[in-house]
């Protein structure tokens, strides 16, 4: 029974699945938006959260905490400097995940988890740009 043991094994030993979550979360906070299955995401949010929070600290000994965990001082000081400013004003939910596709090999739900402001960026973008271009039968429809 498994009664009071939070958390996913994930099919691996314990060392394993602890550097499978470092790697993972460094990887998200350098490239701000990665592929995975619907199970590591969900069990990195956490971590990505603690990171983040970190970072908003901003102390020294924060810093140290973070490199004690993340696995790249370039990824460390991008933390510091921008992520953390990016959500100053946010306490907490820094990250999403939004479904993608089902894998090939094993059928795993496989998610894209992104931090929230990268995805603010690309939209206001969007915003700028008009839509001029609409279907052919779209205003035919909105006009009858």
């Amino acid at each position: 029974m498994r009664h009071r043991k939070k958390g996913r094994q994930l099919g691996r030993q314990t060392k394993h699945r602890w550097a499978l979550f470092r790697s993972l979360v460094t990887s998200l906070l350098e490239h701000e938006r990665i592929e995975t299955t619907e199970a590591k995401a969900k069990e990195i949010r956490g971590f990505t959260d603690r990171m983040i929070t970190l970072g908003k600290e901003g102390t020294l000994p924060a810093r140290r905490r973070a490199l004690a965990f993340i696995r790249s001082k370039d990824v460390v000081s991008k933390l510091f400097s921008d992520v953390a400013g990016r959500f100053k004003d946010r306490q907490g939910g820094y990250t999403r995940m939004v479904k993608t596709r089902r894998r090939i090999g094993d059928g795993a739900e496989m998610v894209a988890i992104e931090l929230v402001t990268m995805v603010e960026k690309s939209s206001s973008k969007a915003a700028a740009v008009p839509a001029t271009t609409a279907p052919a039968g779209s205003t035919e429809a909105a006009a009858s």
